[in-house]
């Protein structure tokens, strides 16, 4: 027989912890899973294309901040070509979350944000895994890696928010990330 008082505190916390992913059932109310630490949204990046990082405040009290969105769409520009978009708040957001869920002071590293249309018109030419529609066009996908975290680690991390797509590509250590259609492929 199990008492009130015999629960011990690890199950305790994974009851928790499975309650909070299973509450958050879209993206749009994943926010939730950033305000454990406030009102405030974060964003840790390195770039190994462009040697750049970036870590700011772009979100405080329901509110986007201009100057930090302009600095991200920046980070996330096609380090082909130099070409940048607006890249969409939704992508950045879950970004943030997947980030907070794996709990690491490791930054992502950005491995392809906004591509052009020349850029992906190149790659898909050289690879069959590269989509004619991509969302990466859009401004609405990122590809990511993170230093100590696997692929399923991230990829996890990244459904829980189920916000919109998630990729992994294991062979190539990194996953997609996007704000389209809650969708998971890839090993």
């Amino acid at each position: 027989m199990t008492t009130a008082s015999s629960i011990s505190r690890r199950g305790l916390l994974g009851a928790f912890a499975a309650t909070a992913l299973t509450a958050a059932p879209t993206y749009s109310n994943a926010a939730g899973f950033l305000r454990g630490g406030g009102d405030i949204r974060r964003l840790k990046m390195y770039s190994g294309r462009t040697g750049e990082s970036i870590e700011t405040v772009y979100w405080i009290e329901g509110q986007y901040i201009g100057e930090a969105m302009t600095e991200v769409n920046r980070f996330f520009r096609d380090w082909r070509n130099g070409q940048s978009m607006q890249i969409d708040t939704r992508t950045i957001d879950i970004i943030a979350a997947t980030q907070n869920l794996l709990d690491s002071d490791q930054p992502y590293t950005l491995i392809s944000g906004y591509r052009s249309p020349q850029t992906n018109a190149m790659l898909r030419a050289n690879s069959s895994g590269v989509a004619r529609n991509s969302l990466h066009l859009q401004g609405k996908a990122s590809d990511l890696r993170m230093q100590g975290r696997s692929v399923g680690q991230m990829a996890r991390a990244a459904a829980a928010c189920r916000a919109g797509g998630v990729g992994r590509y294991s062979g190539s250590n990194f996953i997609h990330v996007d704000c389209g259609a809650v969708r998971s492929w890839g090993s």
